[in-house]
């Protein structure tokens, strides 16, 4: 990821997000990673002055408390928010969260693999986009 910026995860499941920390270490991805619990918890996190604007992030969409659509909802819509590229990583393969996710401004979608090198490899493909894109500061 660009500059070193950390990677904010937006992850209710801990079996889930050790397996993106595993990803992230296996393909030697050097960014600080972040984690919080539910779209509350992000909103709060990324408000906080002392906390640095994040390159990228890791939604999932089944969450307690604020869901990702509702996360996504509240944040595409704030000034200091949208421009931060978010890539929804989950288990829901339905049509209708794909459909809104993308009307609410994410920047891809991905399915959470059951397999581990399955997983390695999606994140190999989020890592390997967002160091070749060019993000807005």
């Amino acid at each position: 990821m660009k500059d070193e910026k950390p990677i904010l995860l937006v992850e209710d499941d801990l079996v889930d997000m050790m397996s993106v920390k595993r990803a992230l270490r296996d393909l030697q991805v050097t960014n600080p990673l972040h984690h919080v619990g539910n779209g509350e918890e992000a909103l709060a996190w990324l408000r906080d002055p002392k906390n640095p604007r994040p390159a990228i992030i890791l939604l999932d969409l089944n969450m307690p408390r604020m869901n990702g659509h509702e996360f996504l909802a509240i944040a595409k819509k704030d000034e200091m928010l949208k421009r931060i590229p978010v890539i929804v990583l989950t288990t829901s393969k339905t049509e209708v969260d794909k459909v809104q996710s993308f009307e609410l401004g994410v920047a891809g979608y991905m399915a959470k693999p059951v397999d581990f090198q399955q997983f390695v490899d999606v994140m190999r493909t989020i890592h390997l986009y967002w160091t070749l894109s060019e993000l807005p500061d």
